[in-house]
Order: structure tokens, then sequence, then C-alpha cells
């Protein structure tokens, strides 16, 4: 499975991290250490001081300015306060998880990963440990985002955005997406080898399936309503392409991620969010079995879902928060686009994690066939 943070990286919309390991904290032995990380609940966003001295953490994501932001918000706090050594890596290779969890030789501790993917990997056979809830507390996180396996790492929203200069009467919701009498023109959508949430929802929102009613999916049904606009879709096989065609007004209406929604706005294209029934979508932030220091590896994602780093990282990477309570200081165009907001959140529709893993395969391979024609 490639995932969509793989190809914002590999599309070079995200800066490079530095090359090698950044070092954050005091230098550590090799293998695992007893932590006494306190008495009591755990509390989302806090850790005891000095509490992994002499601890090594390996902390892999998708680089650029997204991994930036996570190390500013959380990474570089949490090894200031705890005392433990935080390594950067990546970006994320599912190979290489599976590779050091078969061969009992873990070196990436806290792993952020597409949502889809470690759904897949959690139980017994799977690659991922459970989350430890006695040290990760969840409790102000979406429950709907929270799997067996892992947290989430951020949420943003899967919106179509429209040309307001071509569309003085706009569209309002999946069922215009797909009228192309009264909104003729070209319609953007990922075509890349890769599935999830995305069109197929929109398409059977759109043929009137109820929201709650999504579940499990009637992809045939979907396929029959995706064909009625074959003729007027283009396809972006980057986040940055999907930008690209926003801006250059290629595409009249476009499928994307929020922030690329949102850069492409923010560079001055006239388009707008259709929030109705527009799609909640998240990475989600994972810990390889046989992690060698994993009490360590809970505490680093209790630290990440706090309040104050959620806000932070909002705040540096346009992602929303998965902490209730995060409070983050936006200008007037970054809030039309916080998919926390209550009255954007208030339209969007929950995707169905579970459903997804369990289909990925079949439905990739249908994916593929109808994209060759």
């Amino acid at each position: 499975m490639k995932s969509k943070m793989a190809r914002r990286a590999a599309a070079g919309a995200l800066a490079a991290i530095a090359a090698g390991a950044l070092l954050v904290g005091c230098s550590a032995g090799g293998g695992p250490m007893e932590v006494d990380l306190g008495s009591g609940p755990a509390e989302a966003g806090t850790v005891k001081k000095g509490a992994l001295d002499g601890v090594t953490l390996s902390f892999v994501s998708w680089g650029g300015s997204f991994q930036k932001g996570q190390m500013e918000a959380a990474g570089k706090p949490f090894a200031e306060a705890s005392g433990a050594t935080v390594l950067e890596d990546g970006p994320t290779e599912y190979a290489k998880v599976k590779a050091q969890v078969d061969s009992n030789n873990v070196t990436w501790d806290v792993v952020d990963t597409d949502v889809i993917w470690a759904q897949k990997q959690c139980g017994e056979k799977g690659l991922l440990m459970n989350i430890d809830t006695s040290i990760v507390d969840v409790s102000n996180a979406p429950p709907n985002l929270v799997g067996d396996c892992y947290v989430p790492a951020m949420q943003y929203g899967y919106v179509f955005l429209y040309n307001a200069d071509k569309y003085p009467d706009p569209p309002t919701g999946w069922a215009d997406f797909f009228d192309t009498e009264k909104f003729p023109g070209k319609r953007a959508i990922a075509g890349f080898e890769d599935i999830g949430p995305g069109i197929y929802e929109g398409a059977l929102l759109a043929d009137g399936v109820a929201e709650d009613q999504l579940y499990p999916l009637d992809m045939d049904r979907a396929y029959r309503k995706i064909d009625t606009i074959r003729d007027s879709l283009i396809y972006w096989k980057t986040g940055a392409e999907s930008t690209q065609m926003i801006e250059s007004g290629e595409a009249d209406m476009a499928l994307v991620w929020s922030g690329r929604g949102y850069e492409a706005v923010k560079n001055g294209a006239n388009y707008k969010p259709v929030w109705n029934q527009a799609l909640v979508v998240y990475e989600a932030l994972t810990v390889p079995k046989n992690a060698k220091n994993p009490d360590a590896a809970m505490a680093f994602l209790n630290y990440y879902l706090g309040a104050q780093q959620q806000a932070r990282l909002t705040e540096l990477t346009s992602y929303s928060p998965v902490n209730a309570d995060a409070q983050p200081q936006l200008d007037e165009l970054g809030r039309q686009f916080l998919t926390t907001d209550p009255e954007i959140a208030d339209q969007m529709v929950n995707t169905d994690t579970k459903w997804w893993a369990e289909n990925y395969d079949a439905e990739l391979e249908r994916w593929l066939k109808w994209l060759q024609g």
C-alpha cells in the first residue's frame, strides 16, 4: 500500500528533512530499559520529568514540513521533558516495518502510517502493538479515530473545491459534483495506484444513500454513478499535482485533501470548499511489535496527543488537531479549512477504516482495472 503522505513527500511538496538522524536530548545505551512513568492515570500531553533519561527512541514519519512540524510541536518538547534521546528517520516504509518485526530487530519505535495500513496490522497476526491505554490517554481524541493498535496523528478533510469564477451559482454538495449539465466542466479526482475513502462515498451520497447507510459500501452502485461523469474526469497522482490543477484552473472542481485545497487558495486560486458531506480522513501513529522500549514509545504517543502539542501542530502544518481541547491560533483562511471547527465538523461524514482495511486488496484490484478503461 502506498500512503498518501508518501506521495506528498515524493512529489516534492514538502521540503526534505536534514540528512541523517536528528538527536534530541541525552545520549543513551543499547537495550531496553525499565522506566518509571509515575503513578496515577495517564494525562495526554504530559510525561514525568526525566522519566526516560538514558532511553533512545526513533520517530519515523514522512519527512518535509509535516515531520518538521511533528518534531517542533511534540518530538523536541517530549525529549526535553522526558530526558529521552529522540532520533528522526524516514520516510515510512511498510516493508521495513515488516522486516524489522519479522527479524525481531526493531529500530523504529514510533511510526506515522496510513490508517488503512495500520488497521490491517492490528491483531495477533499484524505488525503493530496494541495501544496501552494505561500509558496513552485517548479520552480527548475522537473515538472514531482511535484503533486498537493506533492513535490519530492528525486529521483533515477529503473535500471538493469549485472555481468560484466559473460557478457564481455555487455547487452545494455531491449531487452537484455529479451534475455535469448544471455544472459543466472537468472534475479532478485521485488517479494513483492506491484506494481508500473518497469518490466512492461521494458517488453514493450523490445517488441518494443516507450517511448512516453508507457502509458497507455498495461499490457496484458507486461505480455506476462514477461512470456517469467519466468523460469529465481528470486525474491527479500526487498532492502537488492536485494543487496545480486548482491553481491553473485546469480542474473546475477538484476532490482533494483539504490541506492541498488550502494551499491552492492561499496561493491565490479563487476556489471554495464544499464542506457539506466532505469526508473525515486521518493518519495514524503506531508502535511496531518487538519495539525495544514499548513503554517509552507509548509515552511519546501520550505526549503527542496533548492539547498544546496538537494546537501547535495545526499552526505549523494546517492539519486539524486530534485533541478536543486544542485551540490553534489561525488566520481567517486557516479557520476556513479547520475541519474541527464546529460549523465544518457538523457537516462532515465519518469514514469506516475497518471496512476499507477488510476490503482494500479486492477493491484496489478493481480500481486499477477501472482506471485502465
